[in-house]
């Protein structure tokens, strides 16, 4: 397709997974980038963030890194302990239609690992070490960093210096507000030979051996286990370990087995959002925006899905296909994204962590009564696990009234399609998955009676972007997976979120939605992006 694209660089500062996203999916577009880091090179140590969600396993395929998927571990059952009496177990049914695992443990440095070997194949993308930015200037055309070891100029910018970015936030002007929670948590990873616990999460509450607090233990690939236990705010790991009360803590979970401990860290976690995650021509993405805490394991889950919304943005505005307000919705609907993590998670650490009396005895009531009444299970709240964010309400989503968004659903369970949601991936003929078609350009999925060649011509009045229009025929695709109607469209984004429905279409509306899922000013006139 035609572009205006003038081959002048993305800046992605910050090397870490969700910057590392970041520059895959802008070189996908056919983006230049500079990926800077302050560091002089990967610190490849620890799990840090372990449990990455299928629909962003799906992002890493469409950048080559489906190794991830594979070498993850799926669980399968996840146990609840109040002290020594299991609470409740449930064993996890896949019933989607995706061939991808709903999730995987996985450790950070290994998911890196295999990014990294991605972006040295990525003759687009400039690895910069060493490159620590101090200073930010914008102006019409681009942004200037200003770093230690010299100056960088790129057309735009996305931050992903991850939950230590207190210098980048102050020089674009950006808040930060929100809560730190006293309590700490120590993590360690070990390795040792544990039967019947490799596809199991353990959670236990009030265990004799950490009263009143908790202890998660997840299981990851080679024998290794994630264990982490709330210890009190004053907790020194030093200390912990020589007197040997660190190895009695292990021993207290695994018994007189011989271990070996790979990593081991103590965190304090914290719910904050920037104000704004557009500064102008920067973007900010992942932790550098956000802070949760990690029951749910909403945070690399989250970055990354911030890291595909700005990818796709500004290489459309880049390549001309869009225009520039187009990336006033990446603060409206991450931003959004980011309030409902700290919404969800806050709940889950007010319960763990009670903040008054009255919140403790409600706590442990609870905890004592679900273990005789079953009705109180679903109120044990130990982490409602990652899941996409929906933008029915985007300035970008055209509505449809047959389809209102009925709000957050159960848990465990994912919105009927409609405007708003992520489309459903499914297997497709010849062999394939749906997913796999959205991110080449727009997507418009059309049923029978529809005239295909029309709803083009409709499309290609509007941008020169990439675009594909599909009768579900032609994929096999059974209507029912979408709740596709005879004579209905679909415009489906870049990013797989179904931009609009319509039905029996004017090419009016057709081009009316194209302009919106593009962030064209809502105008009457219908003009083609130079």
């Amino acid at each position: 397709m035609p572009s205006s694209y003038d081959a002048t660089p993305v800046a992605v500062i910050g090397n870490g997974p969700v910057g590392q996203t970041a520059a895959l999916l802008l070189a996908r577009w056919g983006i230049r980038v500079l990926l800077l880091d302050q560091r002089p090179r990967r610190d490849a140590v620890g799990s840090k963030a372990i449990c990455q969600q299928r629909d962003v396993l799906d992002i890493w395929m469409s950048v080559g890194a489906g190794r991830i998927a594979h070498e993850g571990l799926t669980w399968t059952t996840s146990r609840t302990f109040h002290r020594d009496h299991e609470l409740f177990a449930w064993s996890f049914m896949d019933t989607g239609r995706s061939p991808l695992p709903p999730f995987v443990n996985l450790s950070q440095g290994r998911t890196e690992a295999i990014l990294d070997e991605c972006i040295a194949a990525q003759p687009l993308i400039d690895v910069r070490w060493n490159h620590e930015v101090v200073d930010i200037e914008q102006d019409s055309t681009g942004v200037t960093l200003t770093c230690t070891t010299g100056t960088v100029r790129a057309a735009y910018a996305i931050a992903c210096t991850g939950s230590r970015s207190e210098a980048i936030r102050s020089l674009l002007g950006v808040t930060f507000d929100g809560q730190s929670f006293d309590d700490r948590f120590l993590i360690c990873d070990i390795k040792a030979d544990l039967p019947g616990w490799e596809t199991e999460r353990r959670f236990y509450f009030d265990p004799a051996w950490n009263p009143d607090r908790q202890v998660l233990i997840h299981p990851c690939p080679d024998s290794t286990y994630r264990i982490d236990w709330q210890v009190p705010d004053d907790f020194d790991l030093d200390a912990e370990q020589a007197a040997g009360r660190l190895d009695a803590r292990i021993r207290q979970i695994i018994g007189d087995r011989p271990y070996e401990i790979v990593w081991k860290s103590v965190y304090r976690f914290h719910s904050r959002c920037a104000d704004r995650m557009r500064a102008g021509r920067v973007l900010l993405a992942g932790d550098c925006a956000h802070l949760v805490s990690p029951f749910g394991a909403r945070g690399l889950n989250s970055g990354a899905s911030d890291a595909e919304n700005a990818a796709w943005k500004i290489a459309f505005v880049l390549h001309g296909w869009a225009p520039e307000t187009l990336l006033d919705s990446y603060h409206d609907e991450r931003h959004a994204a980011a309030l409902e993590n700290i919404d969800v998670t806050g709940t889950t650490m007010r319960f763990l962590v009670p903040q008054d009396e009255t919140q403790w005895r409600s706590r442990r009531r609870m905890l004592e009564a679900a273990a005789t009444e079953p009705e109180l299970q679903s109120k044990i709240d130990s982490g409602r696990f990652a899941e996409p964010f929906w933008y029915p309400g985007s300035p970008l989503t055209t509505p449809d009234p047959v389809r209102p968004f009925a709000g957050r659903p159960p848990r465990g369970q994912t919105p009927s399609p409609g405007p708003g949601i992520l489309i459903p991936d499914a297997r497709i003929s010849p062999a394939g998955r749906l997913r796999e078609l959205v991110r080449d350009g727009l997507l418009i999925l059309t049923t029978e009676s529809v005239d295909r060649a029309a709803v083009a011509t409709a499309v290609e009045e509007i941008t020169e972007a990439p675009q594909r229009v599909i009768s579900l025929a032609d994929i096999d695709l059974d209507p029912a997976v979408l709740g596709a109607k005879d004579g209905e469209v679909w415009l489906i984004r870049p990013d797989g979120y179904v931009a609009a429905v319509l039905l029996s279409p004017a090419p009016q509306a057709i081009a009316a939605a194209v302009r919106r899922s593009l962030g064209f000013p809502q105008v009457a006139s219908v003009d083609r992006v130079a």
